[in-house]
């Protein structure tokens, strides 16, 4: 049950509340055959002072622990892209260092991988706040155009975290994360589920997300963060259309309507401006995509309408109700 070697990459940047944490819950995992690699991306507070002492109550597994520094902060996407040169696993693993995962994560999901020969394998998650959790629930989907599908209807997230990938479809379609674009770089799954063969979904919550912004119910967006986004969408389409075969147009335009939704989950006005300004071939599909819920539609044709009040209304009264009393 060890013979198969799994990488985790962990990015580290300004998190020494939460690093200790996570990290246990990496060197305390029951499967053995596994190699970390922490990647400190110029982080200025006392993570990595916090990881290393963490490190020292693990010496079985200091031989299987890299760190890598980076001179300057250059990113998430970056950090994830210098673990992912060094890795020799036959299955990558992200785990970002403010998250924890239960112990049996590895040992369960390397366990399937094994016995079914899986490209990528996925799973349900928690979204973790302050004082509860909320279950996030995946779709179960047997083949990987039936998850490309799912992703880009938005009924599938296309998370790094909850999925484990053979090393294998990184390297051999040579794809990475995009550099110095970090908003949106989970679009690069994405492309790796172009390249599979085979999925699995295991319906269980293993890894758990912590939400640690207080404001996370609404959207604050900088000039550079929406210039990202886009950049990573409009990369991600093409490469849809140049490596799937079948004909993904209507699900183009849901991923378009859902990667712009979040600009109407906030209380700038000026966001919902912008929303119609985005990919406004896209708005003739809201009613058509499934997956969205009857609130989504709703807002959507808010502000499709200019009616810019209710949006803003309905963020105050239902967004703030949900997100800043029952799951803070």
């Amino acid at each position: 049950m060890n013979t198969m070697k799994v990488s985790i990459i962990v990015p580290i940047y300004r998190v020494e509340e939460h690093i200790e944490r996570c990290a246990r819950s990496l060197m305390e995992q029951s499967y053995r055959n596994i190699e970390y690699i922490f990647v400190d991306d110029a982080s200025p507070d006392k993570s990595m002072a916090r990881l290393e002492k963490l490190l020292t109550d693990y010496p079985e597994r200091r031989e299987s622990i890299q760190i890598i520094t980076h001179d300057e902060n250059k990113g998430l996407p970056t950090a994830r892209n210098s673990g992912l040169r060094v890795a020799n696993g036959d299955y990558i693993f992200h785990c970002d260092s403010d998250d924890w995962v239960d112990e049996c994560m590895i040992s369960e999901l390397i366990a399937v991988a094994q016995q079914e020969d899986v490209d990528i394998i996925y799973t349900d998650f928690y979204l973790s706040f302050h004082t509860n959790e909320r279950y996030m629930r995946q779709p179960e989907f047997k083949m990987p155009m039936d998850c490309l599908q799912g992703m880009l209807c938005g009924s599938m997230k296309f998370n790094v975290w909850n999925k484990l990938i053979k090393r294998k479809l990184y390297v051999d379609h040579g794809i990475v994360f995009p550099t110095g674009q970090s908003m949106g770089e989970d679009m690069t799954i994405i492309k790796l589920f172009c390249k599979a063969n085979t999925v699995k979904y295991i319906p269980n919550g293993y890894y758990h997300y912590m939400q640690t912004n207080p404001n996370a119910h609404t959207k604050r967006f900088s000039e550079r963060q929406l210039v990202e986004i886009q950049r990573n969408l409009e990369d991600v389409v093409r490469y849809i259309e140049q490596h799937v075969a079948m004909d993904l147009n209507r699900e183009v335009a849901y991923f378009k309507l859902n990667m712009k939704l979040p600009l109407l989950i906030s209380l700038d006005t000026k966001m919902y401006a912008l929303w119609r300004n985005w990919f406004p071939e896209a708005n003739l599909f809201i009613k058509n995509n499934p997956a969205f819920s009857l609130r989504a539609k709703f807002i959507q044709y808010a502000a499709l309408k200019r009616m810019d009040w209710l949006v803003k209304l309905y963020n105050q009264l239902v967004i703030r109700f949900v997100y800043g009393i029952i799951f803070r």
